[in-house]
């Protein structure tokens, strides 16, 4: 079985989703491998790659039996792949209706990254909580590198320096990494979450956790935290925007799967803040956290720099390629079968019914259908 790998160019991608090492696990499996021309980018040397084919991606699509990826495909990558062939990529299912039609008409079956069950069995398949994680501690470093001061307390002969206050809102993957990585650098932090269940997860880390009664909020069977109603964001805004004042940097990592992420920070808020203070948008590339942020760009705001990376993980991208390539052999792995040398598409299984999102010419992930009617 031949499984080819694409270089992204999208958003100036610096991540790979492949390895040496876990090159050579799959190819130990008697996988052949077909790598992109140059798809060592700079995070390996050429040799480190060198027992692999070597081609262009027009001989990838063509020829290989699974395609891998990381951002979705354009349709004329599709329509270039061959019938039954396997496309791996974050897909973003709920808002790509378009690219799930002509996969099931060209009889591609299109693997979702993002739709991988949150369970135990897939814990190390999880590509959304390895990537999180990464984001999170590369947010607080951004932050950090735009502040004018330094995190710790500092007693000097020329007098005490004051801790920096972060204050992280939002207490998932992410969030919780970005406490972890604020405490470290020796700074006060205060985090909020809709979700009262990660109180002792916050306190754990050394953080203080900022209580609002929003009624009833708790999260989704995959751990995410659920739609808030108007009135419970407008009571949430009202206690963030106190907290936002206090703060020197801000991160916000609050976002709904499969849909835009709320806005939590608007331009009153903003505007609330000490002039120099930072505030950095985990969530601008789905919507914006806060109100006046930019992909791609540092906004400024009355004094407020207000930080819209895309990518974040990428800012570490050696680290998120290990993470994405250990994830994605792990998902080969569990499903190759050693006697045949092929992937078995068991849509019986519960980590694949969760992210096959095409097969045999039709959409067949049930929440993906319930979405689209």
């Amino acid at each position: 079985m031949k499984i080819g790998f694409l270089n992204d160019s999208t958003n100036n991608e610096k991540r790979i989703t492949l390895t040496p090492p876990n090159a050579k696990q799959l190819s130990d499996l008697g996988a052949t491998l077909l790598l992109e021309q140059g798809f060592e980018k700079q995070l390996f040397k050429k040799e480190d790659f060198s027992s692999y084919n070597s081609t262009s991606s027009d001989v990838i699509l063509k020829d290989s039996d699974i395609v891998i990826k990381l951002h979705p495909p354009k349709k004329e990558d599709l329509s270039a792949l061959k019938k039954g062939a396997i496309h791996i990529s974050f897909l973003d299912p709920f808002n790509s209706k378009d690219i799930l039609d002509e996969a099931a008409k060209l009889g591609i079956t299109l693997i979702s990254l993002e739709m991988i069950p949150r369970t135990t069995r897939a814990q190390k398949m999880d590509v959304l909580s390895s990537q999180a994680s990464l984001a999170g501690y590369a947010a607080v470093l951004t932050g950090a590198n735009r502040l004018e001061k330094v995190f710790p307390m500092m007693m000097t002969p020329a007098g005490t320096l004051a801790p920096t206050k972060v204050f992280i809102i939002g207490a998932g993957v992410a969030g919780l990494q970005a406490i972890a990585t604020a405490r470290r650098l020796g700074a006060r932090v205060e985090a909020f979450d809709t979700r009262p269940v990660v109180e002792e997860q916050v306190q754990s880390l050394g953080a203080k956790f900022v209580k609002v009664d929003l009624g009833d909020t708790g999260q989704t069977k995959d751990g995410y935290a659920k739609q808030l109603t108007e009135e419970q964001l407008a009571k949430q805004q009202e206690v963030m925007a106190k907290h936002c004042a206090m703060a020197d940097l801000v991160i916000t990592t609050a976002q709904v799967f499969g849909r835009k992420a709320p806005l939590i920070i608007n331009k009153k808020m903003v505007n609330s803040m000490s002039k120099g203070s930072v505030i950095v948008d985990l969530a601008v590339e789905t919507g914006g956290n806060v109100e006046g942020s930019e992909t791609g760009k540092d906004v400024q705001i009355n004094g407020v720099t207000i930080v819209g990376v895309a990518n974040m993980p990428g800012e570490v991208a050696l680290h998120a390629s290990q993470m994405l390539s250990a994830n994605i052999t792990h998902l080969l792995t569990e499903f190759w079968n050693k006697e045949t040398k092929t992937f078995d598409l068991n849509l019986e299984d519960e980590i694949l019914a969760g992210c096959v999102m095409t097969h045999n010419g039709e959409l067949v992930n049930e929440r993906i259908k319930a979405h689209y009617g």
